[in-house]
């Protein structure tokens, strides 16, 4: 048998069970709660700043209903009372930890404006992207060495066409789809298992025995626990060590 593979804890938007959602509060407490990296979701303000919120609008976070395709910047931070980060200050936030980018409603135009601003924050050697095909097609035309998790719904797995195109080095899942059987076969096409979005020990549990390479939690408390009661690795090396 040969080296085993390590399961990486990746904070779900941070710890949103103390702390809202994608806040710079939320990061910290993450990486304290022992995360080995962070989850956050990007988008764009009408005048083009890369800001840190999953949903459309600032109405669920924030009781606003306000698109933020609508509003500036300084309108969000506004709004908000500063309290939705700027991608920028998330990067310097977590500076030295693994940052996992989603891209939710990405264009191309907005990937390539993401993938520069991490660029040029000198955060490109920890960054990696997910999302499903279409944003992570913008993302490889934008960065050819970028590191993507492709993000796949369906037990099919992806076109070859489509792994040629996008070139992950992940494939992630919603953790119900996840047995050991498709763990073999994305390891045996050499490419690392990711799931998401298991909240209880038990599901947690099951991913490790399925020799899963990283688990996306909202409660990465509970992740860093089970992990830390046992080893930490399971399944055979592919070739590739996950980052952390």
């Amino acid at each position: 048998m040969g080296a085993m593979r390590t399961v990486t804890a990746v904070a779900h938007r941070g710890d949103p069970y103390r702390v809202r959602e994608n806040t710079l509060p939320s990061l910290r407490a993450a990486l304290q709660q022992g995360a080995d990296a962070v989850e956050i979701d990007v988008r764009l303000t009408r005048d083009g700043v890369p800001v840190l919120l999953h949903d459309a609008s600032l109405a669920r976070l924030w009781e606003h209903d306000r698109p933020l395709s609508a509003l500036s910047a300084d309108e969000v931070r506004g709004l908000t009372g500063g309290g939705v980060p700027t991608l920028e200050e998330a990067l310097k936030e977590t500076d030295g930890h693994r940052i996992l980018v989603d891209l939710p409603g990405a264009t191309h135009e907005s990937a390539r404006v993401v993938v520069g601003v991490i660029g040029d924050c000198g955060a490109a050697d920890r960054a990696y992207y997910c999302a499903g095909p279409d944003a992570m097609l913008a993302v490889r035309a934008a960065d050819p060495a970028a590191e993507i998790a492709l993000t796949w719904k369906s037990l099919a797995p992806p076109r070859p066409a489509v792994l040629a195109a996008i070139a992950p080095r992940w494939l992630n899942y919603r953790f119900g789809l996840v047995s050991r059987g498709l763990v073999d076969q994305v390891h045996a096409s050499g490419l690392l298992v990711s799931a998401w979005t298991p909240d209880t020990r038990r599901s947690m549990r099951k991913l490790i025995s399925h020799g899963v390479d990283s688990i996306t939690t909202n409660r990465v408390d509970a992740l860093a626990a089970e992990l830390s009661r046992g080893p930490r690795r399971h399944g055979q090396e592919t070739g590739k060590e996950p980052h952390k």
